[in-house]
């Protein structure tokens, strides 16, 4: 058996595993560019799996499924997003009320259909580039979702850094006042980041219930939604790197599953939670070492426009 063989698994578990934080943490990004903090990505996470997962459990339709993940995850950003922007609402009061809110209203919505099994994502092999040595088996012998995750990265930083649009939305997050005063209608752009990074950590949550798994489990993000936030530190703010610190928390999340199958007698409460242990300290890391690398001025600052200083 070739080395291959042993760790091509892991790592082809690693993509799908941190394709959920992967899409999670972009949404986060662009948010926290625009100054707003959102710890609501848990609950939205929850609320896009399960209207994803309701709706093609109920209709059979993939494409309406994933459209109503991204549409329910949006409206829940749209209220953080009201009572932060327009009412200039805690941010972080508001983020764990729209958790709590999402966490209970799954856990009773779904209730009906735990351990029920819906129609999922497929798998589809890319004709000529799945037949590529180790890395054709790993990276494009995957789900349509994953695929798509490899074009929003790149585009997340295109945006970012390359366009008029980014530029406002970096200039809202470090002086709103300034934008302002520039003419950028400052709570349009966090409106618009607040709603795409719900719609997609809801997207997030129907990979976890249509491609991750095919069936509904209870609180099934399992903490993802904070990890996401703590990856958004952890790259700096930074698209590219969110790809980095999601794709390592899947491989140690694949790992672990592996080291469970084949039985170590490490303890199984243990290995579930090294990933969570070893984004931390990566974390820990990064704060340490990237003394450049700075949250957004005005981030978990509220902005009105009369507020602005002559």
């Amino acid at each position: 058996m070739s080395l291959f063989d042993l760790i091509g698994p892991i790592l082809h578990a690693a993509v799908r595993s941190g394709t959920p934080l992967l899409l999670a943490a972009t949404g986060e990004v662009f948010a926290e560019r625009a100054g707003i903090l959102n710890l609501g990505i848990e609950g939205m996470m929850l609320v896009g799996a399960l209207a994803g997962f309701l709706s093609s459990y109920l209709i059979s339709n993939i494409a309406v499924a994933l459209l109503a993940a991204v549409v329910f995850g949006g409206l829940a950003a749209f209220i953080h997003a009201y009572l932060t922007v327009t009412l200039r609402s805690d941010q972080v009061v508001s983020g764990l009320a729209i958790t709590l809110l999402g966490v209970g209203l799954t856990s009773f919505l779904g209730r009906g259909v735990i351990g029920q099994v819906a129609g999922g994502i497929e798998i589809y092999r890319v004709p000529g580039l799945s037949d590529i040595p180790v890395l054709g088996r790993i990276l494009f012998q995957q789900d349509a979702l994953v695929y798509a995750s490899y074009a929003i990265i790149p585009l997340a930083w295109a945006v970012l850094y390359r366009t008029h649009l980014g530029l406002n939305i970096r200039a809202v997050g470090e002086n709103p006042e300034a934008a302002d005063a520039l003419g950028v209608n400052v709570a349009l752009v966090k409106y618009g980041c607040v709603i795409l990074g719900g719609a997609l950590a809801g997207l997030a949550g129907a990979y976890l219930s249509l491609a991750y798994t095919t069936m509904w489990v209870d609180q099934m993000s399992a903490g993802r939604g904070w990890i996401a936030l703590a990856l958004v530190v952890f790259s700096g703010w930074n698209p590219l790197m969110v790809a980095a610190g999601a794709y390592l928390f899947g491989g140690m999340e694949a790992l672990q599953l592996r080291m469970q199958a084949v039985g170590t007698g490490i303890s199984v409460h243990f290995l579930t939670m090294t990933p969570y242990l070893v984004t931390i300290l990566f974390l820990v890391n990064a704060s340490q070492r990237r003394r450049k690398s700075r949250p957004p001025a005005s981030l978990g600052v509220p902005y009105f426009r009369e507020e602005r200083r002559s």
